[in-house]
């Protein structure tokens, strides 16, 4: 588990794939499932949206209202778990 507070990040701070990988990858590994609707609804209001649906070869707005929705299939969130190097124990 982890102490950080997801819905409290500042958009603008998840600028780059990198920024964004890092957020999601900590948000998927607390376990916590509101802490991972948070940062996916965080994550699609970023700049660095673009970069991870491009690097997913996902359409963006599509990925943004899933990610909004906190209602993204298996398929995408795999293509995004892969895009962001996050493995399943």
């Amino acid at each position: 588990m982890t102490d950080q507070d997801f819905s409290a990040t500042d958009p603008a701070s998840l600028d780059t794939l990198d920024a964004v990988a890092a957020y999601l990858a900590a948000a998927f590994e607390s376990g916590d499932a509101d802490a991972m609707a948070a940062a996916l609804a965080k994550v699609a209001d970023a700049d660095g949206l673009a970069a991870l649906a491009a690097a997913a070869s996902l359409p963006r707005a599509a990925l943004a209202e899933a990610m909004r929705a906190g209602e993204m299939s298996l398929d995408t969130t795999l293509a995004i778990m892969k895009v962001i190097d996050l493995h399943l124990p």
